[in-house]
């Protein structure tokens, strides 16, 4: 190491040596000159990454400790490091344990991916209480929630996602048409069967405030629209089953259908099946909970992660799925404490060295989901006009006081690296905004140096 740094500084600092210093010129017949030992010829690499490294860590230091973030600059985090388990970059109290908000859904959608893989379905189904009468008659229609969180209308998939944008869906018209075409013409009555998870609607530390403003809606294994039964705040809680039930009976209506009450119910055993439809493969669902940071479909998957046969899913067995496995890769109690699977919990613990491991090794449907700066989900009014637009594939949290980021930065020369940081206790939504603009532009022109080749070609060996 010392003969590396002595390297280092000679050919930062080193001067062309004087004509009298210099041995005099070889005779015509002696082998050409090698490269000196202490030359810049020998190190442009080695000098290329280190004036990187160099300016790399400068600018990021100078970022989280700008007196302009007050009390956040001793509690926030910064990690960097190259993609695949590369070597960190940069390390800021990388231990410590800060609120992540949703930032947090990467650990979820991460475990969720590598448990119940990329290609994993959600089904709902539809089922009789009889057999159809030969004139198409049922008199009881179940519909039984799989834990598709993407069921919806049209009109709201066209803008359910974040902002107005659209939302993915697995089409409840469909469904619709798929229950005439098996020949059901008149319905006593559509029961919601959400069995398949428990009836704890929330978690119970939430915040009130959660409901109300859209941020999350009442949990279940059958959920139709996200069971927002209106457009603007205020919301208002709905069994989720029996409006699904409802939405499902408007649709048949709408198909020439007679449909009498809907409601709650358990499908019997043995029920027998009319029609199922399939939601889009996982990979897609998690792309709507990263792009969108869709809450609910986070707390799905946690509850998904937690069934058993004969056992339904809830928020607790899923978390500790979710904490077996990190188990195994090493992540303690101390390293990640949460609650839910959203980020929405204010009791949620992370570090972000922990986080950035899970995003370092993330699995590429994980990677392919995240939003994209200045084009879509959480990211796309940001960094527009910036050398980060459309390089940046981040995931977002925000809660009050609490701001992160979390992802992967195309940089100059297509460099890639991982990054993730996250702050607490800052004073305004706008200083969190702020730290990280500034934190992934750096990222966005890295390396910052000059290049092995403007350096100077490779020395030849010496011999």
């Amino acid at each position: 190491m010392r003969l590396h740094a002595a390297m280092v500084a000679v050919a930062l600092l080193a001067v062309p040596a004087t004509a009298e210093a210099q041995a005099p010129a070889p005779a015509p017949t002696v082998s050409p000159l090698v490269t000196p030992l202490f030359s810049m010829r020998r190190v442009p690499d080695l000098l290329s990454r280190t004036v990187a490294q160099t300016h790399l860590r400068s600018d990021l230091d100078r970022i989280m400790t700008d007196p302009v973030y007050g009390a956040a600059r001793e509690r926030s985090c910064l990690v960097v490091s190259e993609p695949g388990g590369g070597p960190v970059q940069y390390a800021r109290q990388p231990s410590l344990g800060l609120i992540p908000a949703s930032t947090l859904k990467l650990v979820t959608t991460s475990v969720a991916l590598a448990e119940l893989g990329p290609e994993k379905r959600f089904t709902t189904e539809v089922r009789a209480g009889a057999p159809p009468a030969a004139d198409g008659a049922v008199s009881d229609l179940y519909m039984v929630g799989g834990g598709d969180p993407l069921l919806s209308t049209a009109e709201f998939a066209s803008d359910g996602g974040y902002l107005g944008q659209p939302r993915r869906s697995t089409s409840i018209e469909a469904l619709a048409d798929k229950v005439v075409a098996a020949g059901v013409r008149k319905v006593g009555r559509i029961l919601g069967d959400e069995s398949r998870y428990d009836s704890e609607r929330l978690v119970p530390s939430w915040n009130p405030r959660y409901i109300a403003n859209f941020d999350i809606s009442p949990l279940s294994a059958l959920v139709v629209n996200k069971s927002f039964t209106s457009a603007t705040p205020p919301a208002v809680a709905v069994s989720p089953a029996s409006f699904a039930a409802t939405v499902l009976g408007i649709q048949l209506r709408a198909r020439g259908v007679t449909v009498g009450d809907t409601g709650t119910g358990k499908a019997p055993a043995g029920a027998p099946l009319v029609t199922t439809i399939e939601s889009a493969p996982l990979s897609d669902v998690v792309a709507e909970i990263l792009q969108n940071s869709d809450n609910m479909a986070a707390e799905m998957l946690v509850k998904e992660l937690g069934t058993r046969p004969g056992s339904p899913g809830s928020t607790a067995a899923g978390l500790k799925a979710i904490t077996d496995r990190l188990r195994q890769a090493g992540v303690t109690a101390e390293d990640l404490a949460a609650v839910d699977g959203s980020g929405l919990d204010r009791s949620d613990k992370l570090t972000c060295e922990v986080l950035q491991k899970v995003v370092s090794a993330a699995p590429a449907a994980l990677g392919a989901g995240l939003p994209v700066a200045g084009r879509n989900g959480t990211l796309f009014r940001r960094f527009l006009g910036t050398p980060a637009a459309g390089r940046v594939f981040a995931k977002t949290g925000s809660l009050e006081g609490v701001a992160g980021l979390s992802g992967f930065v195309t940089g100059a020369a297509n460099r890639n690296l991982s990054f993730t940081l996250l702050a607490n206790e800052l004073a305004t939504a706008s200083a969190g905004v702020g730290m990280q603009d500034r934190v992934v532009n750096v990222l966005a022109t890295y390396p910052r140096a000059p290049s092995p080749a403007e350096l100077g070609p490779k020395a030849p060996p010496s011999g």
